[in-house]
């Protein structure tokens, strides 16, 4: 009897101590995400601090949103990733349930004999081993829930990062339709003095048509990209997590220039094997898988193992007490099959997280060179193209006016300095996106290392 009440006691203790705290793990993902981007995230729980949150996201909607603003609402108001930080609920749930050992069982059995006394069996048993494997769940349970933690924390960053993504493309958006409402303006211009030229005779017939013609399709290439623009601000709505009147939000038209000098490459594949988050939770799934190595050394070979106190009264009326052992007897299934499976599994998260790692260098290594080769397309138009084509409408206008050419090859002259000025922005739209895909490749925001005039100057 002094065994089960000691065994009852330490299970008492147990389940007394354990509890799900409701942090969760949370402030931890908080601090990773404050480390890598500067910007606060919020669970909603059904606090206080939910209204504070929802107060700060209207707060930011009321001004003209930068980039980081718009990460910021993403951040508090995105519902799928209030969904992913319940995963935190789950770890820690689990993590506590791996702390607590298995209820006692207790045991009656009475039968009804001829005779006046019924005879009674009473047992009370405890799976013992339970306690020997405690340690090794509790280890096993704290790497999950460390590996939880640290992924629920890189789809933090990786909803950042698809935000400043969509971002850019809508402002790249705004900025073509700009660009065609000019085109429009400068079309329906030139349309109105070729029809006063026409009524006076000194424009053809045909030639009247190519300017009707143009004015025409830059309305349509207009239209088009009006299109684009509202399609890109809904895809921004589902990863801000807005809807109704708060869709009203404004962003800057215009694409941002291009810093003066650019992120160099060295010691980024270095800064991103230390700060992805999705690494450290591949190794933490390594300690999980091992810690669960240890435990499969033992269950398949003994699942449960009882111990306890049996009491009985025979039919007599004799009353016996005294201790009780039910114990497996590995005859057939020696736990082989469980332990090859367990160092399969080992194996198997290794050569994961060796393979991330190697995939994360090579992310890097692509995003600067995509970077790289969007900062030298973009200039390179700026310096060189756009202003080669300018030269070529102008000289291609005076020649018209000379009547030294045709109206096909001024035509043709505006259309290809259209084209040239569509590719500057897709370029320029380019380069941000590839930033942002770089900060999601090294696990956090870049900052531009300042010149040496910049440094001279400040």
């Amino acid at each position: 009897m002094k065994i089960t009440v000691a065994m009852v006691t330490v299970v008492a203790i147990v389940a007394g101590c354990a509890s799900v705290p409701k942090d969760a793990g949370f402030g931890d993902v908080e601090k990773s995400v404050a480390e890598r981007t500067g910007l606060r995230v919020h669970w909603n729980q059904g606090t206080a601090a939910d209204a504070e949150a929802a107060a700060a996201v209207r707060s930011l909607l009321d001004n003209e949103l930068s980039v980081d603003d718009v990460v910021q609402v993403a951040l508090l108001e995105n519902r799928n990733l209030q969904a992913i930080y319940e995963d935190l609920g789950v770890a820690q749930a689990d993590l506590v349930q791996a702390g607590l050992l298995k209820n006692p069982r207790f045991h009656v059995e009475i039968r009804f004999p001829e005779r006046p006394v019924a005879p009674l069996e009473l047992d009370l048993f405890q799976d013992f081993l339970d306690l020997f494997l405690l340690p090794l769940r509790k280890r096993q349970a704290g790497a999950r829930f460390e590996e939880s933690k640290l992924r629920v924390a890189n789809a933090v960053l990786d909803l950042a990062a698809e935000v400043k993504v969509a971002f850019f493309r809508l402002q790249a958006s705004q900025q073509l339709v700009e660009m065609r409402r000019s085109v429009v303006d400068a079309a329906a211009a030139s349309r109105d003095a070729a029809t006063r030229l026409h009524a006076a005779g000194n424009v053809t017939d045909l030639d009247l048509a190519n300017e009707e013609a143009l004015f025409h399709q830059s309305k349509l290439d207009l239209a088009d990209a009006e299109t684009a623009v509202l399609d890109d601000r809904e895809s921004l709505n589902v990863l801000m997590g807005l809807w109704g009147s708060a869709t009203q939000w404004r962003i800057a038209g215009r694409l941002p220039e291009i810093p003066p000098d650019e992120v160099p490459r060295a010691g980024l594949e270095s800064l991103a094997i230390s700060r992805r988050l999705d690494l450290a939770a591949a190794r933490r799934e390594v300690e999980a898988t091992a810690q669960s190595l240890g435990i499969a050394k033992w269950t398949p070979l003994m699942p449960e193992a009882f111990i306890g106190i049996h009491s009985e009264r025979e039919p007599d009326g004799l009353n016996t007490v005294g201790p009780s052992v039910d114990i497996p007897v590995p005859i057939f299934d020696q736990g082989q099959a469980a332990r090859s499976h367990a160092r399969s599994m080992l194996r198997q998260t290794e050569e994961r997280f060796a393979a991330l790692a190697i995939e994360i260098r090579s992310q890097v290594r692509m995003r600067h060179n995509q970077l790289v080769a969007a900062r030298r397309r973009s200039e390179y138009y700026r310096r060189v193209v756009l202003p080669l084509r300018a030269h070529i409408v102008e000289e291609t206008q005076l020649q018209y006016n000379a009547m030294q050419s045709g109206v096909f090859q001024l035509l043709q002259a505006k259309q290809s300095e259209i084209d040239a000025g569509q590719r500057y922005i897709e370029a320029l739209g380019d380069y941000w996106r590839a930033r942002a895909e770089l900060e999601r490749a090294v696990g956090g925001h870049l900052e531009a290392p300042q010149s040496k005039e910049s440094e001279k100057r400040s």
